[in-house]
């Protein structure tokens, strides 16, 4: 009787310990499938990023907008720092003459290629 007992006890150990394996691995092939989704949503959305940000793109929603307007040098403002905070300038310097504006050295920044 004891012998059938033991039989019988590890006969249900090795079923539940089988159903466990199989039960694992459906659960491990579920999240396998969701992380799969997550890589590929996180793809398309890198895609979108990058097509959205791409100069092309940026061009072409500008000049498609009618009230998009390139600023001339009229339209340009320069804050001058003060003491007491930022004020808007209005023209040349105090101390600047129309001599110094032509002789000085110019403050624009100029992009350059770098050949290797």
């Amino acid at each position: 009787m004891s012998l059938i007992i033991s039989v019988t006890l590890f006969s249900v150990l090795y079923v539940y310990q089988q159903s466990e394996i199989v039960r694992l691995a459906y659960a491990e092939q579920k999240q396998n499938s969701v992380f799969q989704e997550l890589l590929d949503k996180n793809s398309i959305l890198r895609y979108n990023i990058e097509k959205n940000c791409s100069l092309v793109n940026i061009g072409s929603t500008l000049s498609s907008r009618a009230d998009f307007q390139m600023p001339d040098k009229y339209q340009l403002v320069r804050l001058v720092p003060t003491k007491t905070g930022v004020v808007l300038a209005q023209g040349p310097e105090a101390g600047e003459t129309l001599l110094s504006r032509i002789f000085s050295p110019n403050k624009q920044a100029e992009a350059r290629t770098i050949n290797p």
